[in-house]
């Protein structure tokens, strides 16, 4: 046998020891000859170079070192999920499925596990990149770490993969492995780790893969997300993916009713206890792919998914003392400052009291036994107060009137409900947090800038508005803490860089009150300059689409500030977009305007996605349900049978694709 076709069985026989031991937790060989094995080939390969293979089983062992984490688009978005809570949650979200699609709907139930989100992409059968979710639009390159996780594999078993695929999951750390490092860290005298969800987490950001591979990491994975999959339900693509050799929970089970998914959830609401490893909860989708696509997304999350939480954990103790935040936008927050206590895993100190209404509704007082509880396991709220053990000498709580930063007197507007400090431009945290937004990933996305890096540079007087960040120079940020010369060359090449971001997202970045990223979008589709938008009279902006009374009182009042119009124009003068460029324009047209449009059922030459862009680009908006307002449907097949005859009972016209080209051609 020549060295190759030994390198290869040797390779070959460990990926499989491999895949029995972590992925089937089915040992067929002793570690110790598992080592004697894996030694062998590390010697054969040191000895012959020229077969080296980067996903040979050596290389799990990790060694390389990122210094700094590359930041790259996701090619498919990472979504949110959205939360429910009880039955009554997941019967008002079935009756939302069932008004947009026809037929029986089925789910795939499947646990939530909870830890470090992985999108994981193969070509050709091999592991070529691993990033974090980040903001779901883009995440950190972590692939040298994720290498070394046992669980995942770096060449698919079969044939039978598509060329090309994400696949989504949570790198988790057993209990087991997590108590261990806890207690070696215990035994040299080092802090122990809080929970095992952030020690997951952390460890993907470890500078050293050598460090990452000592941490007894596991990889769930459980969707799929790419082109020609060639797989028809959620059920089916997990059950692929485990053949392919990658660890998917046997838990996951088909539910024909909300009934049958309750069932599901109370099953493993008492027995995921007994797993090795952190849920928090149960995800629910859609079964049938094509009931997905026809389903599609919020700005957030998608429409045939839910996760249900399971019930928080819930302790008490005392609130020492009340403090006011003051956010960007003037809003004043109340923040229930408490005797550190352990909650899920993590060390609870405060806790938000949302406004004056909640503190009155619960009478919270300084000095009150209060319950807290992770609202969806996250952040910690207040649910109530412990009137048996409240001192005598207790009185009502008696909300600010003038802002906690810089004294003047706050207003309460009717119908809202928290209190506003309405110094603008002279209340400091409102102008480092406005800042704090314009440089933030999602919005101008300011690479070498980080929120404490504003807040100095506003303390220090170098900037007061997000405009003089364009004039900021090097010798100026150099003397900054913490601020060597290769951090303040990356700080002004990103400010730099920033000139490039498209209008969308500098208007989002703009922090108008209420013009969040998908009114940004709308706005700006509709206007396409920053000039038009300002020129617009609130009767106008109401009949753009999507765009109420209170966006466009808010879209008013922002440009009606001499401050903010100077601002803008010094950002024009500094190259920032502030319209539409004519590359995005091309191919723009008014031919759809004012019309709604249906998509529904199957098509062969464009994607559902497409054909939304295609609808938008030409001034069209794309609804999710048929009504009288319904200007036609763009049929494929498969459309359902009520969809269909509702668009008769409502004489709304069926076109198919290739008629809807010729439309807007």
């Amino acid at each position: 046998m020549d060295i190759e076709q030994q390198i290869q069985n040797l390779r070959d026989e460990l990926n499989e020891h491999n895949y029995n031991y972590y992925v089937l937790d089915n040992a067929t060989i002793s570690d110790y000859d598992f080592d004697i094995k894996l030694k062998e080939l590390q010697e054969l390969e040191m000895m012959h170079p020229e077969f080296f293979d980067v996903n040979s089983p050596t290389q799990r062992v990790g060694g390389e070192v990122t210094k700094n984490f590359e930041t790259i688009p996701h090619e498919y978005r990472m979504y949110s999920l959205d939360n429910s809570y009880s039955k009554e949650d997941l019967l008002d979200w079935e009756t939302r499925l069932k008004k947009q699609i026809d037929g029986d709907i089925q789910y795939t139930c499947e646990l939530k596990y909870d830890g470090a989100s992985i999108s994981l992409t193969y070509e050709n059968g091999v592991l070529v990149r691993a990033l974090t979710r980040g903001d779901g639009f883009q995440g950190d390159n972590v692939t040298a770490n994720v290498k070394t996780i046992k669980s995942v594999p770096l060449r698919l078993k079969g044939t039978d993969y598509p060329q090309k695929f994400d696949i989504r999951g949570e790198i988790v750390l057993p209990f087991e492995g997590f108590n261990k490092m806890n207690e070696e860290r215990i035994e040299i005298g080092e802090e122990p780790y809080r929970n095992p969800r952030n020690t997951a987490s952390g460890s993907l950001k470890l500078q050293d893969s050598a460090e990452v591979a000592k941490r007894p990491l596991e990889c769930m994975l459980y969707n799929l997300t790419g082109l020609n999959l060639g797989i028809s339900t959620q059920f089916e693509s997990l059950e692929k993916a485990r053949q392919w050799g990658f660890k998917v929970p046997i838990a996951a089970k088909i539910a024909n009713s909300i009934d049958e998914v309750l069932e599901f959830i109370d099953y493993w609401n008492v027995h995921r206890h007994e797993l090795p490893y952190e849920t928090d909860g149960v995800v629910i989708k859609v079964n049938s792919l094509q009931q997905q696509e026809e389903l599609g997304y919020t700005a957030k999350a998608p429409r045939w998914a839910m996760a249900y939480k399971f019930k928080a954990e819930q302790v008490s103790t005392k609130l020492n003392s009340i403090t006011y935040q003051v956010g960007r936008t003037g809003a004043i927050t109340p923040v229930a400052n408490l005797e550190p206590v352990e909650l899920a895993g993590t060390t609870v100190k405060r806790a938000s009291l949302h406004n004056a209404d909640q503190i009155e509704k619960l009478d919270i007082r300084v000095g009150d036994e209060v319950y807290v509880e992770k609202g969806g396991e996250i952040i910690p709220k207040i649910l109530g107060v412990d009137l048996s053990q409240r001192p005598l000498n207790s009185q009502p709580t008696e909300y600010i009137t003038t802002c906690p930063e810089c004294e003047t007197e706050l207003v309460r507007q009717e119908g809202e409900a928290q209190h506003y400090c309405p110094n603008y431009n002279g209340c400091k945290p409102q102008i480092i947090g406005r800042i704090q937004h314009f440089i933030s990933r999602k919005a101008m996305d300011i690479e070498g800038l980080g929120g404490e890096t504003v807040a100095l540079l506003v303390n220090e007087g170098l900037i007061s508005n997000y405009s003089d960040l364009y004039e900021l120079t090097k010798e100026q940020v150099i003397p900054l803490e913490r601020m060597a010369e290769k951090s303040a060359d990356n700080l002004i090449q990103g400010i730099e860089q920033s000139k490039n971001i498209p209008f969308e997202r500098v208007l989002y970045a703009l922090g108008i009150r209420y013009v969040g990223e998908t009114v940004a979008k709308k706005l700006a589709k509709h206007y396409k300059s920053i000039d038009a938008i300002a020129q617009a009279s609130e009767e106008e902006l109401v009949h753009v689409d999507e765009i109420g009374i209170k966006i466009a009182e808010s879209v008013q009042a922002f440009f009606s500030s001499e401050e903010n119009r100077l601002i803008i124009n010094r950002l024009k003068d500094f190259g920032v977009q502030l319209e539409i460029s004519a590359e995005q324009l091309k191919g723009q047209t008014d031919i759809l305007k004012g019309q709604s449009i249906v998509i529904s059922g199957v098509f062969e030459s464009l994607s559902r996605d497409e054909l939304k862009k295609l609808i938008e680009d030409n001034g069209g908006k794309v609804s999710s349900s048929i009504s009288s307002k319904t200007s036609f449907i763009v049929a494929g097949d498969n459309m359902g049978p009520s969809k269909r005859k509702k668009a008769e009972d409502l004489s709304i016209l069926l076109i198919n694709e290739c008629e809807f080209l010729q439309k807007i051609k």
